[in-house]
């Protein structure tokens, strides 16, 4: 799935329109920084959609077990890899 890029003001300006009409998820900009995303839930899921978020779920739960990480060790990490730069 494609994702469409938008400044935070156009964002804000049409916020109605992203929200209601919107079928593709957001990644919201500033300056060019993606900022956070606008993922829209309003489209029903096809079981076969959600079988396979559900496998992929449960696949990523087993990589993190297999080598030994917690979500607070990823969230540390990405908050280190933020703090110096993105280097």
């Amino acid at each position: 799935m494609s994702t469409q890029s938008v400044g935070i003001r156009e964002f804000r300006d049409k916020l109605a329109t992203y929200l209601l009409e919107s079928d593709k998820p957001l990644a919201i900009t500033r300056h060019g920084d993606t900022i956070g995303y606008y993922l829209p839930v309003r489209r029903k899921r096809s079981e076969a959609e959600k079988r396979a978020l559900e496998e992929a779920a449960a696949r990523v739960q087993e990589d993190l077990i297999a080598k030994g990480l917690t979500e607070e060790d990823i969230i540390a990490d990405f908050k280190r890899w933020k703090r110096d730069g993105r280097k």
